[in-house]
Order: structure tokens, then C-alpha cells, then sequence
């Protein structure tokens, strides 16, 4: 038996039973066709090779002419159902190969799906060849190509970077913006079908934002290239304008079937609108609980207003999920229904629960990791488990910090599926981490030049001036050499000195204080006045990226030992490329819940299940924060952003074939955190309401500290235990006892989130509120109690009275 105390139910949960979904019926074709029906051979035929379909498979795959909508539930069978469907057509209906149409979004899916239509009874090799069996770009790449389209494809995203990085230095630009941001957000509107033209113009980032793309347009055009949004753009054009052309298709494709519907964006959708309208018929497969690709232009709408684009449209639910044990989809249907845009469906299963998900409560994400781990281990060693069994589920990169490094101090094989660079290695950490290696070495030129541009400094050019002063004269601190750079004013000439400074002092320090005092000085001042990153990223992400980076500091003594660290765990990172091409490999898997969409493990580890993680925290204030992205709508704020983290959610949990451990930290950036309200309402955990002590942010001054907190206010709730049977575990409501005057008042004091100065002192409590002027002027603030720096951030504080 592991010694990690799991629980069947969250902390504080007073709900008595558990979620279990209902067994679904064993009854499948085999029994619902029966041998007289006209087209009893072709499902004989399915269970010849081994694939018995229940009744709902069986409706959607008879559908004949007009559209359909299938919502497919998780591991509900959606590819059988889509090849099935395809068979059916051509042996039992005579329909002719080459009018299916059936388009996907990834190329594996399309190869696999071929790959099946051609092992189908009754159908020949021949036959099945006819069929259109492709991803979107690849359709339409082929239309473009018959019609004389000839550039080459840009498909490669680091060349993509390179133009634009070009571009950028061109506009005197490179230190104002990231690539792959500029990139990710010309595609977001294009996909919305929002042109150049249409573009905002509005502010100074908007114009220039508009100026970028146009020259990467031009770059494109003048060198024969197209990139893949490019492919249906183009072809939107070409068919609204080629009436003959859209007309061939329509008649060509008489049956047009979509997968992963729920990822579909508005250009690709109109794009089989356009295709389908003369016959509508059109059968989408997906499922409206699994749409997390909103910020890539997915819609849930389009499934939740399909039979209202497509009058008379069938719809049919696919609800029994053959993948996971009762208990896990039981758990999934109670998350997911508490959104209110949804399609009603309640999931049922195949497969009788022998074990029911387990509940984690570490201290914060450094003990969820040790933990989790440590679990891990014991399960391989006792040969219960394989490496590759489990994989680990997170809300964001930032959330995978903790696991990361433990999994790299533990020498347990990982492939880690992150796209891009390692959390150190991103652009918000980056130069944080830079000026702690100019204190180890003044001359390292390389951690220079990312520090330039927080200095206000062309990147290019001061490292040019740099290298051309320092060749006849080599200083110790080459910086310096800034200090007579044409043309700069006093302010700057002052910022220089300071940083010089800075950099000498940061050595001595340990490695938390002195990023805590590169932040303190500068740095999240520098941020928040630098609006070109605020055009896809929250700053919420932001935050929550430096303070992760400070947590993990906080194990090392001095700055030389943690870069040293950083440095092992980047090159492991490199190493990943080679590990996620082996398939075979046994090895846990780390990725994001967006990435492990569509796939399923054995085993599934969700950390960060706690408020603020998941959800996360950018959807919690959506309704009173701004949002930069100029996509986003007033119905992406407040409920609909928060129904979006359910689905993810929901993903993740559904996700898993046998095992399901849920772990949720109880401390997260310093603050004391509730376990995800997503389990709340499932297990009728009543929000905690916080003392003022932990609200004060309360926060470990070592690596165990917030840990160690959480435990002793456990010790102090025992008297308040409430014990439950033994199969339950030894679980523990922990609550603050009230006060007389609290347990006397009708209702509760309401608080809400204001911007405040927070004590760094360890073991100090304090804090300010800050008021609009000091958020706009000062930059450094001693602690009135203790006289440590103080750092901006977010309390809870109660609501005056006048607004309760």
C-alpha cells in the first residue's frame, strides 16, 4: 500500500455516496439489426471483424440524405461511427466512392480513418481508394494546386519567426514584440475571416500590428510562398468567385462528413457551407463539452445552433464511453453539467469501476510534485505499473515547473510534449534570468543582449556599439561601455548606472531575493508599461510565470547552483525532440490538458485542481479586467470564459482509462487556495471563507514553509475531524473556526480582489492596500511592520459597506 494519504473525496466534501455512471446496456448490433433487415449483411459484416455498435452508432451510421449532427461524447466510438457510416454508403446504399467527402483536422486522424475504410467488409481496396479522406488543408491545398495555385508551402513555424523577426528589425521593432505572438494573432484573424482591411487601428500597437502584417503578407507574395492559413483563404476567395468551380464540388460531393467539429472556426465552416448547400448533407461529429480551442477560433456555438443553420437537422447522441471505468465518467457527467450552453447528454459506461478516483491535498505544487512521484515510483518498483502508464495533466506550461524539475532530480524517464521554449526560456522569464548570469560573469555577452531591451535599447545596435568599444579596450563590466552611447538622455544614462549596480549586488544575494529584487526595481514595472505583449497574453500569465520562477529559487542557497540547474534542465528539455518521436519509449508523459485532447492513458495525474489553477485566474476576474485581445467579445468574459474551464475540466478527467488522481495544492503563489470550485460542486464543499491571516498571503521563507503551514493548520482543525467510514479513508474537513461575532452575523462578509502592496519578509503578514496614484508612481515600498521590500500584488479585501 502506498503511503500517500489519497482520499475518495475532495477535503471538506459533505457529500455521503460517489459519482458512478450508469452501465450501459450490452446490447449491440447483434441483437438491434436483426437478420431480415435489408442491411443486416453489412452490419454482420462489421461484427465479422470485431466491431459490435450500440443503437445510437447504429442510427447515426444509417442516416441517408440531409444533415446530421452526432454529438459524440468522450470515448463514445466517434471514429467507428464516421468509417462505419462511410461503408455503409457504398455497401448497403450503392453510394458512389468518390462523392465522400470526409475531412478532419490532423493528418494521423485522416491516415487512420483511410486506413480503416479500407479493412471494411465488402468493400474493395478499389473502392475505398475513391474516397476523399483528408484534413482540411490538405482538401484544399489539392483544389488550389488543380487551379494553378503554385507557392511553396510555409509550413515550417521557426522559418514563419524568422521573417517576421526580419521584419520587425527592419520596423526598429525587435525588441517590441515576440514572433510566434504576432503570428498566433494574424491567424486568429484570419480564421475569423477579418482581412487587412478590416484591421483596428486605434491605438499606436494597432497600426503597427497592421503595418507587420502587411509586410509579411507582401514578403509572402513576393516570394511565391503561402502559409497554411493562406491555403483557405484562397480558397474561400477562389470559390466565391469561381461559380463553375464551386459548382463541380457540389455536385461532385454528395455526402460530406466532418470530425472534431467542435475545433471548427469560422472560415473552415463556411468553406463546407459553401460546399453542401444544394443537398445539406452534412453529418458533424463532435462533442460541445470538449470545445477548448476557443482561442484558436473554435465556436461552440456551431454545434449549439446546428440544427438552427441547418433546418430539420437529426441529431443524434452517442453516450456510452467504452474507454474509462464508471467511476471516471461519473465524475466527468457531474463536472460537466453544472454549464449552462451545453447540449444535454449524461455519458455511461462499459466498464464496471474496481478503483474510484483519488483526491490529493499537498501543500503547494513543490510537495504535489514530491508526492505524485513518489506514488509513481512505488508502482513501477512493485510491478503494478509501467513509466509509460501515467500522464501527468496541467491547466498551463507555468503549472508544469514543479513536476518538471522534481521528475529531473528523481531520474525518472519523461517526455515532456511542450511546443516551444522551456518555462525558463520564455520570453517573460528570460531576461530575469539574464541578469542573474551577468552576476555570475559581467561579460557574458549573450545574457547582455536580453537585457538590452529592458533597458529601452536596440538589441542590434548597443550590442554592436558594445563589441566595437570593447575590442581595443576590454572592460570587466562591458555594459559600461552603454554609458557613452550616442544620442542617449540623462534618464537613461542613469537607468545604466543603477543596472550596473544592480548586477554586481544580485551574486551575494540568494537566488529568490535576488529575482524578488530585480522585480522589485524594474522589472514588473517594465511589464506592465509594455503594451505590445498584452495583444494575446493576460497578465495574469505573466505574474503567475515570475512567481513560479521565484518558487523555484527558492530551493537554492546561491545564484551560481540554481543557474547551474536551469542550465541542466534546458538541455534535457533539447532532448525531448528525439524522446516524443519513439512512441515505445517507457517514459511518464508531462503536457498541457489542451495537448492531451483526444488521447487517452491509463493512468492520469490532474494537478493544480485548486482556484486560481484551474480554473485559472485570468477566467475568474474575466468580467473586470480588460481584455487586450482584440478578438475577444463581451461573451468571452465572465461565465462563458468560466464554462470554458469546466470543459477543460472535463477533458482532462475524461482522459483517463482506469486511474484517475486529482491533486489540489493548498497554497499557490504565496496564498492560501481552495480546492477547484469544479469539485465543490460536485462534492458539496462549501467555500471556505479565509481568516485574515491567510489571506495576508501567508508564505513559506523556505521550500517547505507553505507546506509546512497547511499542516499546522490541519493539527489545529483535527479537533473539528470529521471521520467517515474506513473505506473512506482517514479524511479531514479543515475549516478556520468562526467567531462569535462572525457565527452571529445573517451573512457574510463579501470581499473582493483589489491591487495591494504585499510583505516579502518571511513570516510577515503585512500589507497595504494601493491606492490608483502609488500603483502609477512608485515602484519600491517598505513593509510598515517589518521594513522588508514590499511587492505588488492582489488581496482580498472586504467590500466597503455601502456596496454590500
Amino acid at each position: 500500500m502506498t503511503s500517500i494519504p489519497f482520499y475518495k473525496r475532495p477535503m471538506g466534501s459533505e457529500r455521503k455516496d460517489l459519482p458512478f455512471a450508469k452501465l450501459a446496456s450490452s446490447q449491440s448490433s447483434r441483437e438491434l439489426v436483426c437478420s431480415q433487415a435489408a442491411d443486416a449483411a453489412f452490419f454482420r459484416g462489421l461484427e465479422a471483424e470485431g466491431l459490435y455498435l450500440n443503437q445510437a452508432q447504429i442510427k447515426a451510421v444509417r442516416h441517408l440524405e440531409g444533415p446530421l449532427l452526432t454529438l459524440a461524447g468522450a470515448g463514445s466510438g466517434k471514429t467507428s461511427v464516421l468509417v462505419s457510416r462511410t461503408g455503409y454508403l457504398m455497401a448497403a446504399h450503392r453510394a458512389d466512392p468518390s462523392s465522400i467527402l470526409l475531412v478532419t483536422f490532423s493528418s494521423k486522424a485522416a491516415a487512420e480513418m483511410k486506413e480503416r475504410i479500407m479493412s471494411l467488409p465488402g468493400l474493395s481496396a478499389k473502392e475505398a481508394a475513391k474516397v476523399t479522406a483528408r484534413t482540411f488543408h490538405s482538401f484544399f491545398l489539392y483544389l488550389l494546386r488543380t487551379r494553378g495555385f503554385r507557392q511553396d508551402i510555409l509550413g515550417n513555424a521557426r522559418h514563419q519567426q524568422i521573417i517576421i523577426k526580419r521584419i520587425l528589425r527592419e520596423m526598429g521593432l525587435q525588441d517590441g514584440y515576440e514572433a510566434e505572438t504576432l503570428l498566433s494573432l494574424w491567424s486568429a484573424y484570419r480564421m475569423n475571416m477579418i482581412g487587412l482591411d478590416e484591421l483596428p487601428g486605434n491605438t499606436p500597437a494597432e497600426v503597427e500590428q497592421k503595418q507587420i502584417f502587411a509586410r509579411y503578407e507582401a514578403w509572402k507574395e513576393e516570394n511565391g510562398q503561402m502559409d497554411f492559413d493562406d491555403i483557405l483563404v484562397l480558397s474561400y476567395r477562389l470559390l466565391t468567385s469561381d461559380s463553375r468551380l464551386l459548382t463541380a464540388l457540389q455536385r461532385r460531393y454528395r455526402y460530406v462528413m466532418v470530425d472534431e467539429f467542435q475545433d471548427t472556426g469560422l472560415l473552415p465552416y463556411e468553406l463546407l457551407k459553401m460546399i453542401v448547400k444544394p443537398h445539406a448533407n452534412l453529418m458533424v461529429v463532435g462533442d460541445d463539452d470538449q470545445t477548448i480551442y476557443s482561442f484558436n477560433g473554435a465556436r461552440n456555438e456551431f454545434i449549439l445552433e446546428f440544427d438552427q443553420t441547418f433546418p430539420g437537422a437529426k441529431v443524434v447522441t452517442l453516450d456510452i464511453n467504452y474507454r474509462s471505468v464508471s467511476s471516471i465518467v461519473g465524475l466527468g457527467n457531474e463536472i460537466i453539467r453544472e454549464n449552462k450552453r451545453r447540449r444535454s447528454k449524461k455519458l455511461q459506461s462499459t466498464r464496471k469501476s474496481e478503483r474510484v478516483p483519488l483526491y490529493l491535498r499537498p501543500g503547494d505544487p513543490d510537495e504535489e510534485a514530491e508526492m505524485l512521484l513518489k506514488h509513481m515510483l512505488e508502482e513501477v518498483s512493485q510491478g503494478r505499473k509501467s513509466y509509460s502508464d501515467y500522464a501527468i495533466l496541467y491547466r498551463t506550461s507555468n503549472n508544469s515547473r514543479a513536476i518538471f524539475e522534481q521528475l529531473v532530480m528523481k531520474e525518472m524517464p519523461f517526455i515532456h510534449y511542450e511546443q516551444g521554449d522551456l518555462f525558463y526560456e520564455q520570453w517573460m522569464v528570460k531576461p530575469v534570468m539574464d541578469y542573474l548570469r551577468l552576476s555570475l560573469n559581467r561579460r557574458d555577452f549573450k545574457a547582455m543582449e536580453g537585457i538590452l531591451n529592458t533597458l529601452y535599447m536596440n538589441r542590434d545596435k548597443g550590442m554592436a556599439f558594445i563589441h566595437e568599444k570593447d575590442a581595443p579596450r576590454p572592460k570587466k563590466g562591458p555594459l559600461s561601455h552603454l554609458l557613452s552611447y550616442p544620442g542617449l538622455k540623462d534618464f537613461q544614462i542613469e537607468q545604466i548606472r543603477e543596472r550596473s549596480k544592480l548586477i554586481k549586488s544580485l551574486k551575494a544575494l540568494e537566488p529568490a531575493e535576488a529575482v524578488r529584487e530585480i522585480r522589485l526595481r524594474f522589472y514588473d514595472k517594465y511589464l506592465e508599461a509594455d503594451g505590445a505583449h498584452d495583444i494575446t497574453m493576460h497578465k495574469e500569465f505573466i505574474q503567475e510565470g515570475l512567481d513560479e520562477l521565484e518558487a523555484s529559487a527558492k530551493r537554492f542557497k546561491d545564484v551560481a547552483s540554481f543557474i547551474q540547474f536551469v542550465d541542466r534542465l534546458i538541455e534535457i528539455h533539447k532532448e525531448m525532440a528525439a524522446r516524443k518521436k519513439d512512441e515505445t519509449v517507457d517514459a511518464v508523459k508531462l503536457m498541457t490538458i489542451h495537448k492531451a485532447k483526444g488521447l487517452e492513458f491509463p493512468s492520469v495525474c490532474l494537478i493544480g485542481a485548486s482556484e486560481g489553477i484551474l480554473p485559472h485566474t485570468s477566467s475568474l476576474e474575466a468580467e473586470h479586467m480588460d481584455d487586450t485581445h482584440p478578438l475577444a467579445s463581451k461573451q468571452d468574459k465572465g461565465g462563458a470564459a468560466l464554462e470554458e474551464e469546466r470543459r477543460l475540466a472535463y477533458v482532462a478527467v475524461t482522459r483517463a482509462r482506469d486511474e484517475l488522481i486529482i491533486s489540489s495544492p493548498a497554497y499557490y503563489r504565496g496564498r492560501k487556495v481552495e480546492v477547484s470550485r469544479f469539485l465543490q460542486s460536485v462534492f458539496q464543499i462549501e467555500s471556505v471563507k479565509t481568516t485574515s491571516k491567510e489571506r495576508s498571503g501567508e508564505s513559506a521563507s523556505s521550500n517547505r514553509g507553505s507546506s509546512a503551514a497547511f499542516h499546522r493548520s490541519k493539527g489545529r482543525a483535527s479537533g473539528q475531524a470529521s471521520t467517515r467510514s474506513s473505506k473512506d479513508s482517514l479524511r479531514v474537513s479543515v475549516r478556520p473556526a468562526a467567531s462569535s461575532s462572525q457565527r452571529d452575523e445573517a451573512s457574510p462578509i463579501r470581499t473582493e480582489p483589489v491591487k495591494a502592496w504585499l510583505c516579502t519578509g518571511p513570516g510577515c503578514r503585512g500589507w497595504q492596500r494601493m491606492d490608483a496614484g502609488a500603483a502609477r508612481t512608485k515602484t519600491r515600498k517598505a513593509c510598515p511592520l517589518c521594513g522588508s521590500p514590499m511587492k505588488t500584488g492582489m488581496k482580498d479585501a472586504p467590500v466597503p459597506a455601502g456596496r454590500r
